[in-house]
């Protein structure tokens, strides 16, 4: 049975700290806003693409609106809004330690 009394509290704090910046790290990778945003963005150029590719026929069951140009351009500017925003207001790292508990730990 292995005794874990070698571990000090100093590589506890090291470690929790690792973790804690692995896990702030995947929450920005992983952000819904850059998702949504990336996903529209794809979609939306997808659908604009058959909005200029439209046949006459399409046009006319459609009352003469390209619907896939709108909606793809619509997409497109919901995606940029996302990313903008993203880059505009990025998740808050995570706070520093207080002091304190940077004193506790030596």
């Amino acid at each position: 049975m292995s005794d874990h009394s070698d571990y000090s509290d100093r590589d506890v704090q090291r470690e929790v700290t690792e973790l804690q910046q692995k896990s702030a790290t995947a929450a920005r990778l992983f952000d819904i806003r850059r998702i949504i945003g990336g996903l529209f963005v794809i979609y939306g150029v997808i659908v604009t693409i058959a909005g200029f590719t439209v046949s006459d026929a399409d046009l006319d069951k459609a009352v003469g609106v390209n619907i896939n140009l709108w909606t793809g351009l619509g997409m497109l500017a919901l995606g940029l809004f996302f990313l903008i925003w993203l880059k505009l207001r990025p998740l808050a790292p995570p706070p520093p330690p207080l002091p304190d508990q940077q004193q506790d730990s030596q």
